[in-house]
């Protein structure tokens, strides 16, 4: 895993932001040299992972103190980003691990969702605080959340007999180890195509497969390809339900995509991207919309 590291690029010019937020590096460097060790005891990382949660929110009630002293006029949203760091993303990522027991994965996982947040949350939300950055606010997907919280979470009861529940409302594409991807693409009333990009940790996805009739014995890495088109196929019976789509998607082997080539669609843009943790390991799912030209023109 790549360490990230501070620079002085990630500088607000002011020295209390700056100084924790070169601790916060230097403490889940740390966590990732631990995370890079195999016979790390789970104690040591439990303790690491209290010291940053201590620490993360001590630097956020700094930086609002900051931040309310010179009246910053996107407070309310930047505080609102810290208390969903807080109380969702930390919450879920401690608990997959819990689930997990620590396992390689879900340690590793952890440390790059925190390296991802901090560099992102750094660079976009407090350098605008100084003016060095200016903050653009993606369309609000948050009356849509619950809803597609609930069909994903139909979906996993349905075809992997487990629950999902919201890691991250912002996947920047974390590896979630050994898994299997696939695209989705609707076309809908109005001449609007939607695309879903879908990824699901290995251990995950033989609970699927293995509720395939004749399929019980299927090992890690010995999937067939027709498995996995059927296991997708199922998941993207729920998913279409939120674009009202009733019939059944011919999912083709074209469909099902490689790690890199996931990590190459995602890349264009994805502005809803969530990560969910399962008891059995992570869930991605991830859509983006757009019109043809010509109906643009249209129009």
């Amino acid at each position: 895993m790549e360490k990230i590291e501070w620079d002085e690029r990630l500088n607000i010019g002011v020295e209390i932001v700056d100084k924790a937020h070169a601790k916060l590096f230097r403490i889940v460097g740390k966590l990732q040299e631990l995370a890079d060790n195999a016979d790390t005891y789970q104690n040591t990382y439990k303790e690491g992972i209290k010291y940053l949660e201590a620490y993360s929110m001590k630097h956020f009630l700094e930086e609002e103190e900051y931040m309310r002293s010179i009246r910053y006029g996107e407070y309310g949203n930047h505080k609102r980003i810290h208390d969903n760091f807080r109380d969702k993303t930390l919450v879920s990522l401690k608990k997959d691990l819990v689930l997990s027991k620590y396992s390689q994965v879900a340690v590793q996982r952890f440390v790059e969702v925190m390296n991802n947040w901090l560099l992102e949350h750094i660079m976009r939300e407090d350098q605008a605080i100084v003016g060095k950055a200016t903050v653009k606010r993606a369309k609000d997907f948050s009356s849509q959340l619950a809803v597609i919280s609930k069909i994903v979470n139909r979906a996993t009861k349905d075809v992997f007999q487990t629950e999902a529940k919201i890691a991250s409302t912002d996947y920047k594409g974390e590896n979630i180890g050994n898994g299997y991807y696939c695209k989705i693409q609707y076309e809908i009333e109005g001449g609007a195509t939607v695309r879903i990009l879908l990824g699901v940790e290995e251990t995950l996805f033989l609970r699927g497969v293995n509720q395939i009739p004749g399929m019980q014995s299927i090992q890690a890495g010995q999937v067939p390809g027709q498995a996995a088109l059927h296991v997708f196929s199922q998941i993207s019976g729920h998913t279409g339900r939120l674009f009202k789509i009733e019939e059944e998607y011919p999912l083709e082997n074209g469909d099902l995509l490689s790690r890199d080539d996931f990590r190459a669609d995602f890349s264009k843009g994805y502005p809803f991207s969530l990560l969910f943790s399962t008891k059995s390991g992570a869930f991605v799912f991830c859509f983006r919309s757009w019109r043809s030209t010509k109906q643009k023109k249209k129009e």
